[in-house]
């Protein structure tokens, strides 16, 4: 088949946080089917370096790449969105040297698809393109901001609603015209389509790397003065970014007391002047680490206490897969196709979090038999081969056959 076009707001490497993990394993299988060309942002010039390991990453099947430092801050984004008529979300990624780099690109008639992964890099498909176009929205963006002016106050709210109206129109009129649209569960395909009423539209769920999440693998473990003395409760993630602050916030202040023998680790890189006024003798806030194998291992259990998620949360995946038992909140759980109680834990508020994770702490077996059934589950169903299987038949026109 003909070259493909890759699209992403980060780009694809390393695969060191949830977006990055999805955008690697996407261009890794599509650079599979044919040469793929990638146009994308870089946080910034330090992210940007990781150009050349990715292309050897690719074996030889990356073509051309234009990888661009991001430089647009939110108050300049947000004005020029005011008075563009658009979200936020779009104006904060626009480019004319990477929109200009798209053209010249798909003028020689050597791309064939176009696979764009999040919808802010929708805006740089033309409106009319003679390239089949997917569209891969991962989850459905304008909820989650409906979320945040629901949830929040002042100002703020108005941002977040104005978001989710104007994200909504564009997502809308984004799916129209491609020719397929992915999201990573069924729930969110369920959601959109009963938003939208189109059909294009099917799951092309996230996967995990078990042999690396594996608790027999070589990694490094915290030492004994590291871990503390007690139950450690884990939580790992981004720490900048808003659901994650939400959720360890609420956990710390709701939960934690509620567990009065239990230390509250939260793993993760950037954490916030919010997260690190967490820290206390009972709360732990590490910032980035080295592994995050290392602190999933050494955890009694890891807590998923988010109260605003889309799609298919990869930590809980990553702990599953190293044979941790989870105790997640329903919104945690949508789209993980894995049975209450016996993979993981479901609790829907902080006293029935409190009450299962007391349970646990109290039950070794308990735990145990928890985890080695979340890490059967995971090396059984998650495989990234399994989950995106179904991705040469999306990108790939039937009849054609992909390149060796």
């Amino acid at each position: 088949m003909k070259d493909i076009l890759f699209l992403a707001h980060r780009i694809p490497f390393p695969p060191d946080r949830g977006d990055k993990i999805r955008s690697w394993h996407l261009i890794r299988h599509l650079a599979r089917l044919a040469r793929v060309h990638l146009a994308c942002f870089a946080d910034d010039e330090a992210d940007a370096a990781h150009l050349p390991a990715l292309r050897e990453a690719l074996g030889g099947r990356l073509g051309e790449a234009h990888v661009e430092v991001r430089r647009a801050g939110k108050a300049v984004a947000g004005a020029r969105a005011l008075l563009a008529e658009k979200p936020v979300s779009l104006t904060l990624f626009d480019s004319d040297r990477l929109r200009g780099f798209v053209a010249r690109l798909l003028e020689r008639d050597e791309v064939g698809a176009i696979f764009a992964y999040s919808g802010q890099m929708a805006q740089f498909v033309p409106e009319v393109c003679a390239q089949r176009f997917v569209m891969d929205f991962g989850d459905v963006d304008s909820a989650k901001f409906a979320q945040y002016a629901e949830d929040g106050s002042g100002p703020m709210r108005w941002v977040w609603r104005r978001e989710a109206v104007r994200l909504a129109a564009f997502e809308k009129t984004t799916a129209a015209r491609a020719n397929v649209c992915t999201f990573v569960s069924e729930a969110e395909v369920a959601l959109f389509r009963s938003r939208t009423g189109l059909g294009n539209i099917r799951a092309l769920s996230n996967g995990i790397d078990f042999a690396f999440f594996d608790p027999e693998a070589d990694f490094p473990r915290p030492s004994e003065a590291e871990r503390g003395e007690g139950p450690v409760l884990l939580f790992t993630g981004q720490m900048d970014y808003p659901p994650n602050i939400d959720a360890v916030t609420w956990f710390a202040r709701e939960v934690l007391p509620l567990v009065p023998r239990a230390r509250f680790v939260i793993a993760g890189r950037a954490p916030t002047a919010e997260v690190q006024a967490l820290a206390s003798d009972r709360v732990m806030v590490t910032g980035a680490v080295p592994d995050i194998r290392s602190w999933l291992a050494a955890c009694d259990l890891v807590v998923a206490p988010w109260r605003i998620a889309r799609a298919i949360q990869n930590k809980v995946l990553e702990a599953m897969a190293m044979a941790r038992p989870v105790v997640a909140s329903p919104q945690a759980f949508e789209g993980i196709e894995a049975e209450p109680d016996r993979d993981l834990i479901v609790a829907d508020g902080a006293e029935a979090m409190a009450e299962e994770i007391a349970h646990l702490l109290d039950d070794r077996a308990a735990r145990d038999a928890l985890g080695a059934a979340a890490r059967a589950l995971v090396t059984r169903s998650y495989s990234w081969e399994h989950r995106l299987a179904p991705l040469a038949g999306i990108v790939a026109p039937a009849g054609r056959k992909a390149a060796a």
